[in-house]
């Protein structure tokens, strides 16, 4: 482990806030928009329909609605115009951002703790799609807390392809020693991390089951004021009550 530490990367989603429950809650009130308009389909079959289409294709995928559609027997929306059920679905699915997409509070204060009272250098690793991930960094409204932003479309490089981590490190002009990364996904923000000798934090807040990595991070945290105890135990580094 790195004897000075000097930046720390951060994963966006289930990380700075709860992707999991902002997603279930917008896809939910999509599906009731829809039926505002006139679909027919139960919620919770229609949801259930959707969460395979989200599995099949992504969550980056940019049609789940029409491919719902497309999929679902015709009787469900029979004399209703099928793009009018799309937009209803894409508006209920957008005013959810607007009144929900939040991130977590104590991920706000500790970021601007760190950013306003230590010389550690503040980055976004991501992966996803460069528009959408920059509209939920400005959302969140936590631009300014970073000096740099690496999002996979950008890049062309995925997660888990070490790749992508060692390009933020260089970047930034650190070694991969003297960098830590804290993400929520073993697979994906742990056990690439491990392999160039990135020093690795899992955040376990959410109740998300993955899949476990081939790694054990180097240490767990349940809310961002354990990183910071983490950083003035561990590093040295004290960044106030």
């Amino acid at each position: 482990m790195a004897d000075t530490l000097r930046a720390i990367f951060f994963d966006i989603d289930d990380t700075l806030y709860s992707t999991s429950e902002f997603a279930a809650n917008a896809r939910r009130n999509a599906i009731e928009n829809m039926r505002a308009h006139g679909f027919r389909m139960a919620t919770e079959d229609a949801l259930r329909e959707l969460g395979e289409i989200v599995v099949e294709f992504s969550s980056n995928y940019e049609h789940h609605f029409d491919k719902l559609l497309r999929r679902v027997p015709a009787h469900y929306y029979e004399g209703i115009h099928p793009t009018i059920l799309v937009a209803a679905a894409v508006v209920g699915y957008h005013e959810t951002k607007f009144r929900e997409l939040r991130p977590h509070e104590d991920a706000v204060d500790v970021l601007r703790k760190l950013k306003d009272e230590t010389d550690l250098k503040l980055g976004v690793i991501t992966s996803g799609l460069a528009l959408k991930q920059s509209e939920k960094l400005v959302r969140l409204g936590v631009v300014d807390l970073f000096e740099g932003f690496f999002i996979s479309d950008e890049i062309g490089i995925s997660k888990p392809n070490q790749k992508l981590y060692l390009r933020a490190c260089k970047d930034f002009g650190v070694r991969p020693s003297e960098a830590m990364y804290v993400g929520d996904r073993p697979r994906m923000d742990v056990d690439p991390c491990n392999r160039i000798g990135m020093i690795t934090v899992l955040n376990k807040r959410t109740a998300r089951a993955y899949e476990p990595g081939e790694t054990t991070p180097d240490f767990e945290i349940h809310n961002f004021f354990d990183l910071l105890d983490i950083l003035k135990d561990r590093f040295g580094i004290d960044a106030g009550d």
